[in-house]
């Protein structure tokens, strides 16, 4: 594909902060957030205070961004956190950071087309008799997220915005009228927010487990940079929009499970979601049933019915958004010649074609081989993909928050709360959430070892062979990159260009 610009540029202007915040938001998925994750953060977790776990959470985030939003002032790079880490640390692990974020976006992409085709799969058939197997559906998606992906990144966030704005809708109308009803024991603030709720359990036990959930649950906000070249001003869009989209998760994921809490009471929180979510006497066999029967008690059978359209919308819409990341970082890799020179290019839409391209066929592969292994798109390529995604996620914003130190203790032109403060707290914060994650990966994934009830606090760290594997895989690419830069010191002097640039 023929690049606009010999330089290889993105097309510049496309997007403001609204649709930065609409792609970040979208990733998200908050939607499918409240009907998967917060029903477990409940069950396995701390119960009743799951919403301050999301706050907790958020707040952390909160601090992540004030060092993230500062280093968007000196670094306007399609591949952002890669350049981040190359400024502080060196373009060597600024490579490994790139490798291991790759990793990270690659394989939620790969999650959320699992659970799209299984749910649609399950919707098409229940409700019109289509009954066609999962990956048909999957592929469908495929399809048309490919073809929006390259014609430009405007068209997508119309699309993604459009979407969201419903998707915040019917989780907002839901919220408001049950906290409007009280349910049946009244507002309990202290139940969901004091901190010796909170952290009921201990971070081994079910504090731990709730905010391992919640960490999950934030991943796709830290996307903004990757729109700074395609914004009107990204000195002052990317900071804006990363505060926008963390503060929107964060309220939005706090009211609406605390909604949730007041809807079925406080006290009975566990046997409420017990009996919401169980197929056959398994409980959280249908988590989503928890939020849907809110709604239906709460609003009405219609909203329901909304809302269970809008999870596959909200998977579409996530679909788009991280097909846009995933493509901006190949792209940036080639310009900075870590990749072929090819995948830094654009087409005439001003969109990274190849890089497009590469992560739509690296999608296409995986779910052919998962169908034609008879695997599980959501008990497999859903939740052991998704569970590698918070790993890696996690771990290059740990990477950047250094980076953020590094680089200002050497250049300096910020305060001690923008350069040192917050990103510290947030490099401490983060290394917390990664060590929840990776105890946790044996229920988050469903990879424990045999014999382990993963729920239970003493199962920590129990995983099988693969969950071995599939946990260190974000490290396992890191090193790789690190090692391939180290190599070829061409491509190292390619890259130092790009990321002071």
């Amino acid at each position: 594909m023929a690049s606009t610009k010999a330089a290889g540029e993105l097309k510049k202007g496309r997007l403001g902060v609204l649709g930065i915040v609409f792609f970040v938001v979208a990733a998200s998925a908050p939607l499918v957030g409240m009907t998967g994750a917060v029903p477990v953060a409940m069950l396995a977790g701390n119960g009743a205070a799951a919403p301050g776990a999301y706050l907790v959470v958020g707040l952390t985030l909160l601090l992540f961004s004030v060092g993230y939003a500062a280093m968007s002032n000196r670094v306007t790079n399609a591949g952002a956190f890669f350049a981040y880490v190359g400024r502080g640390m060196g373009t060597n692990m600024g490579v490994a950071s790139a490798f291991a974020s790759i990793v990270g976006y690659v394989t939620i992409q790969l999650a959320i087309y699992g659970f799209f085709g299984g749910l649609l799969q399950g919707m098409m058939a229940g409700n019109f008799g289509i009954d066609l197997p999962w990956y048909v559906w999957t592929i469908i998606s495929w399809v048309l997220v490919t073809a929006l992906s390259l014609l430009s990144v405007d068209v997508g966030a119309k699309v993604l915005g459009t979407l969201m704005v419903l998707e915040l809708l019917s989780l907002l109308i839901t919220g408001v009228a049950i906290l409007g009803n009280g349910g049946p024991e009244g507002l309990n603030f202290a139940a969901s927010f004091s901190p010796d709720q909170i952290f009921v359990g201990g971070f081994g036990g079910g504090a731990g487990i709730a905010l391992a959930f919640a960490f999950a649950s934030f991943i796709g906000f830290e996307a903004t940079a990757i729109y700074g070249e395609e914004s009107r001003d990204p000195k002052r869009s990317v900071p804006r929009a990363t505060y926008w989209a963390i503060g929107i998760i964060t309220v939005l994921f706090a009211i609406v499970s605390f909604a949730m809490v007041t809807g079925m009471g406080a006290t009975t929180i566990f046997d409420e979601v017990i009996a919401r979510s169980s197929i056959d006497g398994v409980p959280l066999a249908d988590p989503a049933a928890v939020l849907f029967s809110l709604a239906t008690e709460y609003v009405g059978p219609w909203m329901a019915t909304v809302m269970s359209w809008l999870v596959v919308s909200s998977l579409f819409a996530g679909l788009l958004a991280f097909q846009n990341a995933a493509s901006r970082y190949f792209f940036a890799m080639g310009r900075g010649g870590v990749l072929p020179k090819s995948f830094g290019t654009t087409n005439k839409a001003g969109a990274p074609a190849n890089g497009v391209i590469l992560t739509s066929a690296l999608a296409l592969i995986v779910v052919v081989l998962f169908a034609a292994a008879g695997l599980d798109p959501i008990l497999n390529l859903f939740f052991w993909m998704s569970a590698i995604t918070a790993i890696a996620i996690v771990f290059v914003e740990i990477l950047v928050s250094l980076s953020v130190f590094a680089f200002f203790r050497k250049a300096g032109g910020e305060n001690v709360w923008k350069a040192t403060i917050a990103p510290l707290l947030s490099a401490i914060g983060l290394a917390v959430g990664e060590y929840l994650l990776m105890s946790r990966f044996n229920l988050l994934a469903g990879t424990a070892a045999d014999g382990v009830d993963p729920s239970l606090p003493e199962s920590a760290w129990s995983l099988s062979p693969l969950g071995w594997f599939l946990v260190l895989s974000p490290f396992i690419a890191a090193v790789i990159g690190y090692v391939a830069a180290m190599v070829n010191t061409k491509e190292n002097g390619e890259l130092v260009k790009d990321i002071l640039s």
